[in-house]
């Protein structure tokens, strides 16, 4: 299949294609004419749900490779236009000596894990840039979130975040949030810390998680686990919902969704129509 992207109001061979396997598997498209129209977008968003993928009515690499339509489930990749100059547009309050040291173990990192396409990318810049707009892996800042006003021990209320997996002091303080992605908690630094090659034992030795690679291959691994769930909320323009998927909340929101839209204008999503 020569078209690794068919939506609606499509037509042609390739939409009967897509029709004829869609009814194959027993989704229903309709009238099998090649005519890319609401019956087949409903067939092909019960297939997507089914499979677990992004359910977004399109028929890209991923849809069409479980499918038999293609050989080759991977997205365009966008990262040859991620330069410096436009991650600093992204980031208008970043010295951009710090984009031109770090972006590229950011997009060596991206790479690694399946996530060159075009939402991925820029939710990892965005998400960088609400968590640390420097465009440092560096440590969570003491706040009123974190540190009791009368504590002398910093991150104490964490210690016995039960969703966090700390056990009490001191894990508030050895796991606090760290890295681009602010990895933050015991249960957190153990799993990613077993996922990285070469596996690290980030509860013995956590500060690692602030090094530039280990910081990077952490935020992919964390934005691969909740891909789906990302583009989903993107799909829908719901910025607060895809923040929620790293953050929990809200912080950071504004930075987040200023990012993501100015890059967005500026990064092609790599498919040619």
């Amino acid at each position: 299949m020569k078209n690794y992207l068919l939506k609606i109001s499509d037509t042609g061979n390739e939409v009967l294609g897509l029709q004829l396997a869609l009814a194959e598997r027993g989704f229903n498209p309709g009238a099998q004419d090649g005519v890319f129209g609401q019956a087949t977008v409903a067939a092909l968003t019960s297939f997507q749900e089914s499979e677990g993928l992004l359910v977004d009515g399109i028929a890209g690499p991923r849809t069409l490779s479980l499918l038999g339509l293609c050989d080759n489930d991977d997205l365009p990749d966008v990262r040859a236009q991620v330069s410096v100059q436009v991650v600093s547009q992204m980031f208008p309050e970043t010295r951009i000596d710090n984009i031109k040291r770090y972006l590229p173990s950011v997009l060596d990192a991206l790479g690694n894990h399946g996530l060159g396409d075009k939402v991925m990318v820029l939710t990892a810049l965005a998400t960088i840039r609400a968590e640390t707009e420097a465009f440092l892996p560096i440590d969570e800042c003491i706040s009123r979130y974190n540190t009791s006003p009368s504590s002398n021990r910093p991150y104490d209320l964490y210690d016995y975040k039960k969703s966090l997996g700390n056990q009490g002091p001191p894990d508030g303080d050895r796991f606090h949030g760290r890295g681009f992605i602010q990895l933050t908690g015991r249960d957190n630094y153990s799993r990613y810390g077993t996922r990285l090659t070469p596996s690290q034992d980030l509860l013995k030795s956590p500060e690692r998680a602030n090094a530039p690679e280990c910081a990077a291959n952490i935020l992919a691994l964390f934005l691969r686990d909740k891909q789906i769930k990302i583009k989903q909320a993107l799909l829908q323009r719901n910025f607060i919902l895809a923040r929620k998927q790293v953050n929990k909340g809200s912080y950071g929101l504004e930075r987040f969704t200023s990012a993501y839209l100015t890059g967005e204008k500026l990064i092609s999503d790599g498919f040619n129509n």
